[in-house]
């Protein structure tokens, strides 16, 4: 179809099985599997190292189950014996067999289609809406609405609406910027930037304020410069008068 996408066709009974292996998912998949997998490996290691109850290595480890994810989860052997000692091992046939589905789709359709461009089109579509409710209902916070009123629900819903294009917007500029960025991840460094308020009193009973942000780490820094973003200076010094009584 085009450079590291290949698809072939297998009409039956009607449908069509539709066998994609992309060269390029294939490494984005590798390398998010890869980071995943070292970071559950060293938790695990850290977990072992702590001087816990049962129950309380439990816990962690099924914390540490839940951010790694169930994929990355099932490449690891982990056990917890009755004295509470954590062993772990890497499932190396389980680790080979997902290696080899790593960028590689088979879909069903019952489009008579005969140009496989025209049925991936038709797939990515399908994915960008499920993508779509995913994000309204996750990141954006649209699920569960416990609003009583038709009016608070409409802004509810006019609210999530109005995030979602802000992210389309982000999105599609990414696409132009920075190719493979997703706006969650984009999100989330931006997130590690905090504003502060620092209050200093001084002698005469009044206040030094002190409005200031958390310099950006230096992953954060190459993403404003690479979408042209600049953070505003510093605001300077404020003097608050004494409270009155």
């Amino acid at each position: 179809m085009r450079p590291q996408l290949r698809v072939k066709l297998l009409p039956r009974d009607g449908e069509v099985y539709v066998l994609a292996q992309s060269g390029a998912r294939t490494d984005k998949e590798r390398a998010i599997r890869r980071r995943r997998l070292k970071t559950y490996w060293k938790r695990l290691h850290q977990v072992r190292q702590q001087e816990l109850t049962r129950d309380e290595r439990l816990e962690k480890v099924g914390a540490a189950r839940d951010r790694a994810g169930r994929l990355v989860a099932g490449l690891v052997k982990v056990s917890v014996s009755a004295e509470g000692q954590l062993s772990f091992r890497l499932e190396r046939d389980k680790l080979r067999t997902v290696r080899r589905r790593e960028g590689r789709y088979l879909l069903r359709t019952n489009l008579s289609a005969d140009d496989p461009e025209l049925l991936w089109r038709c797939y990515m579509q399908l994915v960008f809406v499920e993508e779509a409710f995913r994000t309204l209902k996750g990141d954006l916070g649209l699920r569960p609405i416990y609003h009583h009123k038709p009016e608070r629900i409409e802004a509810h819903l006019f609210v999530a609406f109005l995030a979602y294009c802000l992210s389309i917007t982000l999105r599609q500029r990414l696409r132009a910027l920075a190719g493979g960025l997703m706006p969650r991840v984009v999100l989330e460094k931006l997130a590690t930037i905090q504003l502060l308020d620092v209050s200093v009193p001084t002698t005469d009973g009044r206040e030094l304020c002190l409005v200031r942000r958390t310099e950006p780490d230096r992953d954060t820094t190459l993403l404003l410069l690479r979408l042209g973003l600049e953070l505003p200076p510093q605001p300077p010094p404020r003097i608050r008068p004494p409270a009155r009584r």
